[in-house]
């Protein structure tokens, strides 16, 4: 007996399994369910509070390699692929249409080696098992076919596999569009991957070697479709890092690399020690990442640099100013009595003599400009002491802003040895980009990282919603408008005129501006929006109703991380560098007065002794500059062919292959993977290329009660089925081939029973046979046997007999004869003596 099989909410599972072991009438309160462990349930129901529950796929769906084939699309059935094919086969990969669904395994899988890539190179994206080598292919060969250029869009939550993703996409283009030339174009887009991981990579609680940064690498390609060059775009660098890291975290890990290497000769000069020493390093509190040696690492960062063409000298040069930063973070600024001014103990802080050193400033300039800043008015310019906390601040500032004018820097060269003179006829580009984040405290990284995936989800969405359409017009069937979710209002209320980020950029322009000024003006212009939400218990924070999920931000340090204020003294001091230090002079000599490139961070205007006319790059900042390359992006995506790998992370404790089924829905509701199956199961999901047979050729065929016209439609080389119109199909065909069988079962079961019991007859008719006749042999030797024990019987007795009777006569016979002696000789005593007498 068998029972309509569904799907219950569940707190801990998410989702579970159940039957339906009751009939159920509509307008009941109730279903009678039996869990997977028969324990039986009532499980009410209703038509607004608690719908009726999703319905179970057949078993022979459960592990499809591609979510769409499901004949049931909902989140418990995509959730229930996802972990059997994740947890059984060991299958990280998935297809969801368009989309590849990639689940990190915590473990090196031997799944990407050469000979893997030489299988997909030229296989249909439905021809193998879900890969990220089928998606890199599928780019590569519709870039060919239809000469447009391709985007490979990265995205997941820290931790989920993103920039490892990305790093094997690329390794694909590099093995089958390999240069023809020799400049080993390849190797050196290969090479740039763990450069960008040394200087924007950092150990976060959620991974060990977490993206602080996005990018956008082009892979160029000539007529011939092979590598010529290679060009990146970074987004938003995690300045911040630099100065803080939270609790069992880590700074970028280049800084860790020269602390563990210090003790060698040729870094001697930068007067390094243990990471430990040094604030900027040892905040977390945790300077070691398990099974990873970041002494090696930076000799594979050297070889990294050498092959892409920075010389030795500059290599040097960069690992001063990394130096340099670390000696900037210990140098100690006292306060003063008045505790409104402060000072350097110059004498006594070796790190402030480091930096100078490794710098090639001046040391009593430097000294005087940590604790001094300069206003400038229209009539006067005069020096203002700074409060010990104000100095640090400025202090921390100039060190993001230097690590942030390295970073460019080494992008811009790794740029220039990636470049080519040659035409490019197109290009592939790979997106790593952060996901969807959402923490305890949720500041202004949180909040850019958001709203890029509002912009990127948007654009998903419309593409999913495109194809869809262009799916139905070419099978040519009836078009009916699908209604998708359109984050349009939530993009709006961030980047629209007085949206959050103009609000925000306005507040940064008031001279007295403050975070919680800020957030008053915040809850006054958007206290309608469906979109914006203040919390009760705060004043300064605010809630924004993502895509993805509600987030609430707060307010605190906005302000200052959006101006990116860095003093204008200091960077004055540092373009006055000789060129002697040639590298650092480049870092920062006419940088501020030309406009930036597109994927710069930050612009600083420095104080002047005159006032001039203020240049409209210098007012840029960090919002407005992120929502422009964030546009620049979005046209860039725009104008390609996009395709989609979503990365899950199966659980928080980052062991093997264990599935956090809670987890993991999280972020299968914010990568849009399950919009993509609603917009999907909204029209004809379930595709066939050829009719069922067994129910269109068998002569009871399907009837119009079994099957309504309008839950499917024939296209010109499809049969397109509403959702769920397979799995009935599937139960029909089910149905025919169990009533077939049970034929076929009772004909086989009594032509098997008939010859089994002709055998059973035989041998036992055999072994009668033979079991009477033993007995009858057994028999006659029993009576054989009766008869000569008998004999021996006879006999024995016999003699037994006669050997008593002899024997007693023997006695007899002696007795009496000496009994007639005795007798004899008495009687002859008695004549003697009557004689005698």
């Amino acid at each position: 007996l068998t029972y309509t099989r569904v799907w219950i909410p569940d707190p801990d599972h998410v989702w579970r399994a159940a039957e339906i072991v009751r009939d159920y009438k509509e307008g009941e309160p109730v279903l009678h369910l039996t869990l997977e462990d028969d324990t039986p349930l009532e499980y009410p129901v209703g038509p607004k509070s608690n719908p009726l529950p999703f319905l179970r796929n057949p078993d022979i769906l459960v592990g499809e390699n591609d979510l769409t084939a499901l004949s049931y699309l909902h989140e418990p059935a995509v959730l229930h692929n996802l972990k059997v094919r994740f947890l059984e086969p060991n299958h990280i990969y998935t297809y969801c249409g368009i989309v590849l669904v990639a689940i990190n395994p915590y473990e090196q899988l031997h799944i990407y080696g050469e000979e893997v890539i030489r299988a997909y190179s030229g296989q249909n994206m439905g021809d193998m098992d879900p890969h990220i080598f089928a998606v890199a292919e599928e780019a590569y060969k519709q870039m060919a076919r239809d000469e447009r250029n391709q985007s490979i869009i990265v995205s997941g939550e820290s931790g989920a596999g993103k920039t490892v993703s990305a790093k094997y996409a690329m390794r694909f283009f590099a093995t089958v569009g390999g240069s023809t030339s020799d400049t080993n174009v390849e190797e050196k887009v290969l090479a740039s991957s763990p450069i960008m991981e040394a200087i924007g990579n950092a150990k976060t609680t959620r991974n060990d070697n977490s993206s602080r940064f996005g990018k956008y690498i082009e892979i160029g390609f000539n007529r011939q479709y092979r590598i010529i060059g290679a060009n990146m775009r970074t987004y938003l660098l995690e300045k911040s890092r630099v100065v803080f890291q939270a609790e069992d975290e880590r700074n970028y890990h280049i800084f860790y690399q020269l602390c563990a290497s210090a003790s060698l000769p040729e870094y001697k000069d930068l007067c390094l020690g243990n990471a430990e020493d040094f604030t900027f390093t040892s905040m977390g509190e945790n300077i070691f990442i398990e099974g990873v040696n970041d002494a090696e690492d930076l000799e594979k960062t050297r070889e990294a640099f050498t092959l892409l063409g920075i010389k030795e000298g500059n290599q040097s040069s960069i690992f001063k100013v990394i130096a340099s930063i670390l000696h900037l973070g210990n140098i100690e600024i006292c306060s003063q009595r008045d505790g409104e001014s402060c000072h350097v103990l110059v004498r006594h802080d070796l790190h402030l003599k480091h930096f100078c050193t490794l710098l090639g400033v001046e040391l009593k300039q430097m000294e005087h400009w940590l604790c001094h800043r300069k206003l400038v008015t229209a009539t006067e310019t005069y020096v203002k002491n700074m409060s010990t906390k104000q100095a640090e601040n400025a202090r921390d500032a100039l060190a993001k802003h230097i690590y942030a004018r390295m970073f460019d820097w080494i992008v811009e060269h790794i740029n220039k040895a990636l470049h080519t003179s040659s035409k490019q006829h197109s290009f592939i580009g790979v997106l790593d980009i952060y996901g969807f984040e959402t923490f305890e405290v949720n500041s202004f990284e949180q909040f850019c990282i958001n709203y890029a995936n509002e912009k990127l989800q948007q654009q998903f969405n419309s593409h999913v919603f495109k194809l869809e359409q262009e799916e139905y017009m070419k099978e040519q069937i009836p078009w009916t408008l699908i209604d998708f979710y359109d984050n349009q209002p939530c993009i709006d209320l961030i980047e629209a005129r007085l949206g959050i980020l103009d609000l925000l950029d306005e507040e940064c322009k008031v001279p007295k501006g403050t975070d919680e000024n800020w957030a008053q003006k915040l809850y006054k212009q958007h206290s309608v929006s469906a979109h914006f939400q203040k919390p009760r218990m705060s004043n300064v924070s605010f809630i924004i109703v993502h895509f993805a999920d509600k987030v609430e931000y707060q307010s605190e340090g906005f302000l200052e991380k959006n101006r990116d204020t860095v003093y204008g003294e200091q960077i004055n001091i540092l373009k006055a560098i000789s060129s002697q230090f040639q590298l650092v002079a480049d870092l920062f000599h006419d940088k501020d007065d030309v406009a930036p490139p597109k994927s710069s961070r930050v612009n600083v205007r420095p104080a002047k002794s005159t006032p001039k006319a203020p240049n409209k790059e210098h007012k840029k900042t960090v919002g407005h500059q992120f929502r422009s390359s964030l546009h620049l992006l979005m046209e860039t995506l725009n104008a390609t062919t996009p395709h989609y790998v979503r990365c899950i992370k199966p659980n928080d404790l980052k062991e093997p292959f264990m599935f956090d089924s809670r987890r993991a829905v999280q972020q299968l509701r914010a990568c849009g993977v399950l919009e993509t199956i609603r917009i999907s199961a909204a029209g004809y999901p379930s595709r066939l290329l050829q009719p069922v047979p067994v129910l269109l050729r068998s002569r009871d065929g399907l009837t119009d009660k079994e099957l309504d016209h309008d839950m499917f439609q024939f296209g010109k080389t499809k049969i397109f089925f509403r959702a769920g119109q397979v799995a009935y199909l599937e139960k029909l065909r089910a149905d025919r081939f169990r009533s077939a069988c049970i034929k076929i079962q009772k004909t086989v079961r009594g032509w098997l029973q008939r010859v089994r019991y002709r055998k059973v007859r035989k041998m036992a008719v055999s072994l009668q046979r033979y079991g009477r006749g033993y007995l009858a042999r057994r028999h006659a030797d029993f009576l054989r046997q009766t008869r000569a024990a008998l004999l021996c019987q006879k006999q024995y007795r016999m003699v037994r007999d006669r050997r008593a009777y002899l024997r007693v006569r023997r006695a007899v016979v002696t007795i009496q004869a000496f009994t007639r002696g005795m007798f004899t000789r008495r009687i002859y005593q008695e004549v003697l003596v009557l004689i005698w007498s």
